[in-house]
Parts: C-alpha cells; structure tokens; sequence
C-alpha cells in the first residue's frame, strides 16, 4: 500500500500526519512504529489520523512513536489545526473531538497557533515533585538544573516508578529563568526518550509553576530545546481553567511512503 503522508512540528515536537479526508485506511501498532522510527520510517514523536465527525469540525486520533494510541498531545493538537486549516476543511477557529475530550483551537498565523486545554483540578504534591493529568500525566520537578541533566537517564527512571501506575508518566525538568519565563525538557512516555518539546508538559509545568500564587490570571513562557510555548491559565485555589498553550506549527513536508 502506498501511503500519503504530511509532516508537521511544534517548536520541534515533530508529527506524522495521516488524511482520513482523502483515504480510508486501517494502520496496525506496528506499522505506525514503524511509520514513526527515524531509521527505516519517516521519522517522528507520534503520528496523528485527521477524521471527519458528525458532531465537530473533525477527530484527531494520536499514537505514540512506539504505535500505541495515546493520550493527548497539545502540540499534536496545534499541528493537526493548522493543517485542517491549510486544506480548507476549518476556518482560523475550529472545535475537534480528541482522545481527552473537546479542544477549541485557534489559527493566528504559523507562528501563533493557540488550543484550549481541558481544566485541571486536581493536582497532587508529592515530596520532590507535582503530578496532575494535563491530557496525559506528568510529573513535573524544579529539583534539578538543566545545564548538565541527563533527562533520558533520570527521566526512564521516574517515568516507570510505581507511584504512577501501571501506564507511568511523562517527565518534567523545569528550572525557573526570570518571573514568569521557564526552561524546560521533557521525556515523554511512549516516545521513550526526551522530547524538543512537549505541550501538554508544558500546562502542568505551568500549572506547577503558578501553584502557590494568589488566583487570577497568569502566563507563562516555556523555553523547550525546539522553541518556546506559552500558556496562559487562570488559577482559582487549586482549579485552573481557560487553559491555552500557544506557539508556532510548522509544515515540514509531504511525501507517500510504502508500508
């Protein structure tokens, strides 16, 4: 079967995605692995199916890398926007069904692709870290500096403890620059490996970061390996709602592949 494919990232956070508009196809885990591995395949942290629906704008299914299906992905959610928009199924405003639920996305320009994330109520404080469910679950830690961590070594580790769970979580370093302004990296579970950026590790480390402040309304800047990601939240004791994350989306390329 010849496949036809299109390649997006988000501030490097890179995505293979599949027009379910265009074609009808079924991928087994396996061939989505193989789809996703950088040596044999095309190359990407997860790959995305963009399906028409009945009730909204369209369905975005995600896969991990390693050809599980997964939870959500923020950025994988911006992508998947600004690609429905640039093959006229959306206008710059669209609503789509994921994995976690309902998510607005809006389309400024390449640079400035803005989706709205489900609220977050609970989140826990652990002794050396906080752990909330932001679409996927994270663990996010500002114990260590960033300059010299080894985040696949240390964050393997904690991604499978079995505080977690039988699923394990994705793993956040965060180290705080200025007011407001964050550096942080991420290994992602399913990717098994650090990604150059992660939206949903962003919200929750946003969220970890604005933990303490007084409510109201706040944002924050990420500055990840492969660009920096902002979200903007609005704190009400231990609830936060009106979640973005907003960055840029890249179109990369397309191309057909045979699997």
């Amino acid at each position: 079967m010849i496949l036809q494919f299109y390649k997006y990232h988000g501030a490097g956070n890179d995505f293979i995605i599949i027009d379910l508009y265009k074609q009808t196809i079924e991928l087994s885990n396996d061939q989505v692995a193989f789809l996703c591995d950088r040596h044999f395949g095309i190359g990407a942290d997860g790959l995305m199916l963009i399906k028409p629906h009945g009730e909204y704008d369209f369905e975005m299914v995600y896969y991990n890398s390693d050809g599980i299906p997964a939870t959500m992905c923020g950025n994988g959610g911006r992508c998947i926007s600004l690609f429905a928009f640039k093959m006229g199924y959306i206008q710059n405003e669209t609503t789509f069904l994921a994995s976690d639920g309902i998510h607005q996305a809006k389309i400024i320009n390449e640079m400035l692709v803005k989706l709205k994330m489900q609220d977050v109520t609970q989140v826990q404080k652990l002794d050396d870290g906080i752990f909330m469910d932001t679409g996927s679950p994270h663990f996010v830690t500002y114990n260590y500096p960033l300059s010299n961590l080894n985040v696949n070594e240390l964050g393997k580790k904690i991604r499978h403890e079995e505080r977690f769970g039988m699923g394990g979580t994705n793993v956040n370093f965060c180290e705080t620059i200025s007011d407001y302004k964050l550096k942080i990296r991420t290994f992602e579970r399913g990717v098994e490996n650090e990604t150059l950026a992660c939206g949903t590790g962003s919200v929750a480390s946003a969220i970890a970061y604005c933990l303490n402040k007084e409510d109201g309304t706040y944002q924050v800047e990420l500055k990840a390996l492969g660009g920096n990601l902002f979200v903007n939240l609005t704190k009400s004791g231990k609830t936060f709602t009106n979640i973005w994350l907003s960055g840029p989306a890249t179109f990369v390329f397309e191309g057909t592949i045979k699997i």
